[in-house]
């Protein structure tokens, strides 16, 4: 009689329903974690995620044989081919019940569904949790019990049922059998050598003790720093949080328990909100995890050609420097400060009006925190096709947010080494009122204004159709 935990975006041991719900029956537990390069790749899996997956991964075995649980990496090319992998290890350790945490983009849920009716053929139940969010999908409806499709009343009710509910953790379980040896779990193959070096910390005690100090100092300040990329103003979880080694609820009662009051720490759990708010979106709305909009009119679109713009863009030679200077820190370290990716975002899609598509999947494949619910919202925000889209008029200014957002040029100066002589006034816009742009630096490759003007037509034209 064993049960069987199969891990995916869940990689930690407390507030695992699935861990918690297996060790509690008393009977032996195994685990298991999927190795899938070729769905990883076809979801434009990043280098940088794919090497701290493994290496979380590997210490997620680590801690488990600790409490008696032996975690065996499975290998499969795609998630079609998982489900034979799966049946033959159910069979092969006579599994008799498997425990998961759901997911939500489209084609996780259908191989779940899958795999739930493949193991029904072998009599083997399979036992769903709801965990990615800190309110259930499914729980934060209308008074006309439809989805929230607008964040505001979304959030208002989302914290309404925080307060009544009083989300808790699940402790960590307490060991089950003696640890396991080395040898009874299969070996994990090396991490991608071509990633960049870690952002944070690898293992789920690295990820509290950032959400700790975090909590208990940064997070005050929140509010006022969180926007300037040269600060370290954010809680740089969020590559903890996309994976599952952290989750929302132990990120919101930490900020709850930790004594801290005021617009900061209210300010960073409106961003969980946010998060429970787009993982919400992919579960209502599966079209946006199929390369569709949220706005269905928008569909309608005609965007520019991407060409060498786009390949502009991506490499950080756009000759807006805030712009290239978001887009180095992206290549270098698989990380970009949420302020640019605003920045980022718009220019593509306003300015260059390059498919917002193109961009997502860009992100994604460099991002060691690319998060299908949350980099989907903020794509599509920026863009003016999803949920609280920002209207389409509304076209940030690099240049303005530069200055105002990085006003001494600190950031520009550290990822455009090229513009590191200029002075805080001219590194915005090296080539203002004739200014000389210093050698090895592209002049801009769009007119601001006229982009903007050009974009705002557009939409215009489809809202008057």
């Amino acid at each position: 009689m064993t049960q069987l935990v199969w891990f995916r975006n869940d990689l930690r041991i407390a507030d695992n329903p699935a861990l918690t719900a297996a060790c509690a029956t008393g009977e032996p537990v195994r685990a298991c974690f999927l190795i899938t390069p070729g769905q990883w790749q076809e979801h434009d899996w990043s280098a940088a995620r794919v090497r701290f997956v493994l290496e979380h991964a590997n210490a997620l075995a680590r801690e488990l044989a600790k409490l008696g649980v032996p975690l065996s990496f499975l290998h499969a090319h795609r998630f079609a081919d998982s489900l034979n992998v799966l049946d033959d290890f159910c069979r092969q350790h006579e599994i008799t019940q498997v425990h998961l945490n759901e997911e939500y983009g489209i084609n996780e849920r259908r191989r779940d569904k899958q795999a739930k009716d493949r193991l029904a053929e072998l009599g083997i139940p399979v036992n769903k949790y709801r965990d990615q969010t800190v309110a259930p999908v499914g729980r934060i409806l209308t008074q006309q019990n439809e989805p929230y499709s607008v964040f505001t009343p979304f959030s208002r009710r989302w914290r309404q049922w925080i307060e009544e509910t009083r989300p808790t953790v699940y402790p960590a379980p307490a060991a089950i059998a003696p640890a396991v040896t080395p040898e009874q779990t299969a070996p994990l193959p090396a991490p991608f050598s071509e990633a960049p070096e870690p952002l944070v910390a690898t293992g789920e005690n690295a990820a509290h003790d950032q959400l700790e100090q975090f909590v208990a100092g940064r997070a005050a300040s929140y509010k006022d720093n969180r926007d300037f990329p040269a600060v370290d103003g954010t809680s740089q979880l969020s590559p903890y949080l996309a994976n599952g080694v952290l989750s929302g609820r132990q990120c919101l009662t930490a900020a709850r328990q930790s004594g801290s009051s005021g617009e900061g720490v209210e300010t960073w759990i409106n961003e969980i909100a946010w998060r429970d708010f787009y993982i919400h979106i992919l579960y209502h709305y599966p079209r946006v995890s199929m390369n569709r909009a949220f706005k269905a009119d928008t569909e309608a679109l005609q965007w520019n050609k991407p060409g060498e713009n786009f390949e502009a863009w991506k490499e950080g030679r756009t000759g807006i420097p805030i712009v290239d200077a978001a887009m180095r820190q992206l290549k270098a370290t698989g990380w970009m400060h949420n302020r640019l990716r605003m920045i980022t975002a718009m220019f593509l899609t306003k300015n260059l009006f390059v498919d917002w598509r193109l961009g997502e999947a860009w992100f994604m494949q460099n991002l060691v925190d690319g998060f299908l619910a949350s980099n989907n919202g903020g794509w599509q925000w920026s863009a003016s096709t999803g949920t609280d889209a920002a209207p389409y008029f509304r076209v940030f200014n690099p240049v303005t947010q530069s200055e105002r957002f990085d006003p001494q040029g600190e950031f520009i100066r550290r990822w455009v080494p090229e513009l590191a002589k200029l002075d805080s006034k001219r590194i915005h816009e090296p080539g203002r009122k004739g200014g000389v742009i210093p050698k090895g630096y592209p002049r801009p490759i769009v007119d601001l204004k006229e982009s903007r003007k050009e974009a705002i037509a557009r939409f215009q034209a489809l809202k008057d159709d």
